[in-house]
């Protein structure tokens, strides 16, 4: 009986100390994410403007594993941005998951002008809205970052703790993607970053 017991408790101290590091990770790569606005020269916030960046508490719930169906025959396109502007993009497949009980699908680009950046030629870019856009999240959707070299056996994951809001949330003058219709998700992701807090104190 006693080594069911222990047994157990090994089991609930060895998922409690894997809640704990993710929780972790995700809390670090907040950090960073805070400490690149202080540092990027086109940074829409100074150094205490970071002190309102808001956002959900981390939930591995919102981690999920898509499957990518690639689309190869997609063609270049102008997507529109909050500026009037526009950027060149092609669509690199379409990803599809489970979340809260439902099928998701979300489609993921390249921008073609990054393409041409040794840097960033394994980015990956998808912006989407849900069921919190307007209400806690920003109104002109979030974003995500993957990369080629995550795809795994034509499997890629999502994180939605480190969804992040374009710099149209907090200045003007920035050209901004807009997430098209087909990426609008039919559930709420209250994972990843909020509305800016600065000009909403009471």
């Amino acid at each position: 009986m006693r080594s069911i017991f222990f047994a157990a408790l090994l089991m609930a101290c060895f998922f409690d100390s894997k809640a704990q590091t993710y929780r972790d990770s995700i809390i670090l790569h907040r950090q960073h994410y805070k400490e690149e606005f202080v540092t990027e020269e086109r940074s829409p916030l100074k150094g205490n403007d970071t002190a309102y960046l808001r956002f959900f508490a981390p939930d591995e719930r919102f981690k999920v594993n898509a499957e990518l169906t690639l689309t190869p025959d997609a063609k270049e396109f102008d997507m529109p941005t909050h500026s009037g502007k526009k950027k060149l993009y092609r669509q690199y497949g379409l990803l599809t998951f489970r979340l809260k009980n439902k099928t998701c699908s979300l489609q993921v680009f390249q921008s073609q002008a990054l393409l041409k950046d040794p840097k960033y030629k394994d980015h990956l870019f998808v912006p989407f809205t849900d069921l919190t856009t307007y209400e806690e999240t920003y109104g002109g959707g979030r974003y995500i970052d993957l990369s080629l070299k995550d795809i795994n056996n034509g499997k890629i994951a999502i994180d939605f703790n480190k969804a992040y809001n374009p710099y149209c949330a907090y200045a003007d003058g920035f050209n901004c993607p807009i997430p098209p219709r087909e990426n609008r998700l039919p559930v709420s992701i209250k994972a990843g970053e909020k509305l800016f807090g600065k000009g909403t104190e009471h």
